[in-house]
C-alpha cells in the first residue's frame, strides 16, 4: 500500500532524552543479560559470554549499501546494511554462518557505528538495515542516539532472525520504523533441533504479533520504496521443515492479510548441512511451487512481486 507516512520514528524523541533513557536501560540489562529468549543471564558488562558470544562491545563485519534485499528496500540506491557478527541462534545450515557462528568481524564503539550509519545515509541508502541486531540492542541504540545528534534521518529495519523477547522490542517502540523477522519453523522440536531456538515457534509468533503492533502493515511511497512496516521473510526448507502452511495461515489470521512477505527460494546447504539430512540438498521447484500455493490460499496477496510473476508463469 502507498500513503503519505511520517518522516522516520526516532526524530520524535530527538532532543528529549528518549532515545538515550532507552538505551541506558538495554544497557543495564547486559549485567544479567536477557535480552533475548536464550534467558543466558551472564553477565555481559564483565566480560562472561552467553549463545551469542559477544560482551559489551558489538561485532560488525561489514556495512554498505545492498542491493539483494528485498524490492521495497532496494530502490535505487540500495539498502544500508550492516551486519553484526554473532546470533542468538544456532542455524546449522546457516548460509552466513562466518559471520553468524565463527564470530567474523571486529568490534566497533559506539561512536564509530554511528558514523557507519551515518556514511550509509550520505552514500544514497534508502534506509539503515540492521543485519542480526537481537543481541546488540543497547549498543544500537547508543550509536542511534549519537546518530540523529548528526543528522541521520532515515528509516531503520531490524532485520532479525526472528527470536525476540518482548522486553527488549518494548525498548524499540517508537524507534524501529520497518521490522523484518524470519518465521523459520513452525515445529518446536524442528526449530530445537536445527537452531537451538527453545520455543522459537510460540516466541517467534509473540515477536511477530508486538512488531505489527508497532509499525502495522508494510508502508510505502510513491516510489515504492518501504517507509514503515512488517515484512516477513520465510525460508522454504527441504521435506517442508519449515512448516510453511502453519506460518501462512498464522499471518493471514492472526496478523494480516496485507502481510507483505518473501517466501524465500534460495536455501542451499552450507555449514553443517551435510551432516543434517535432508538438509544436506537443495529444494527442488515442486517444493518451492507448494509452499507459494499455500500462501496464496491462505489469503496473503502482497508476496514479493518476483515471485508471483514465477508463480503464475510456472502454472
Amino acid at each position: 500500500m502507498t500513503e503519505t507516512v511520517p518522516e522516520a520514528g526516532y526524530l520524535a524523541f530527538h532532543g528529549d532524552g528518549t532515545l538515550e533513557d532507552r538505551a541506558r536501560q538495554a544497557w543495564n540489562r547486559l549485567q544479567d543479560c536477557r535480552l533475548c529468549p536464550q534467558d543466558c543471564g551472564v553477565n555481559r558488562l564483565e566480560g562472561e559470554r552467553g549463545v551469542c558470544q559477544t560482551g559489551d562491545t558489538a561485532i560488525i563485519a561489514s556495512y554498505a549499501p545492498h542491493f539483494g534485499e528485498e524490492s521495497p528496500l532496494v530502490g535505487l540506491g540500495g539498502s544500508g546494511t550492516i551486519f553484526f557478527s554473532r546470533c542468538n541462534l544456532k542455524c546449522g545450515f546457516c548460509q552466513n554462518y562466518e559471520l553468524s557462528q565463527l564470530g567474523e568481524g571486529r568490534e566497533v564503539a559506539t561512536k564509530k557505528l554511528a558514523r557507519f550509519m551515518l556514511s550509509l545515509q550520505d552514500q544514497g541508502c534508502h534506509n539503515i538495515n540492521l543485519v542480526s541486531p537481537s543481541h546488540v540492542v543497547p549498543q544500537i541504540l547508543l550509536a542511534l542516539s549519537v546518530a540523529v545528534d548528526d543528522g541521520l534521518r532515515l528509516p531503520i529495519v531490524y532485520n532479525t532472525g526472528g527470536y525476540d523477547c518482548l522486553e527488549t522490542l518494548a525498548l524499540l517502540d517508537g524507534v524501529i520504523d520497518i521490522y523484518m523477522p524470519d518465521m523459520k519453523y513452525d515445529d518446536e522440536a524442528v526449530a530445537r533441533r536445527y537452531s537451538m531456538g527453545r520455543n522459537y515457534p510460540t516466541v517467534n509468533r509473540a515477536a511477530v504479533r508486538e512488531m505489527h503492533r508497532q509499525v502495522g502493515d508494510l508502508v510505502v511511497d510513491e516510489r515504492g520504496i518501504a517507509q514503515r512496516g512488517l515484512l516477513i521473510r520465510h525460508l522454504v526448507l527441504p521435506e517442508d521443515l519449515a512448516g510453511t502452511e502453519g506460518i501462512v495461515n498464522f499471518l493471514a489470521q492472526e496478523i494480516s492479510e496485507d502481510t507483505y512477505i518473501n517466501i524465500m527460494d534460495q536455501y542451499r546447504p552450507c555449514y553443517r548441512a551435510d551432516s543434517l539430512p535432508p538438509l544436506d540438498r537443495r529444494i527442488t521447484s515442486q517444493e518451492y511451487q507448494e509452499a507459494v500455493h499455500l500462501a496464496l490460499k491462505a489469503g496473503l496477496h502482497r508476496l514479493d512481486e518476483r515471485k508471483v510473476r514465477w508463480w503464475s508463469l510456472s502454472r
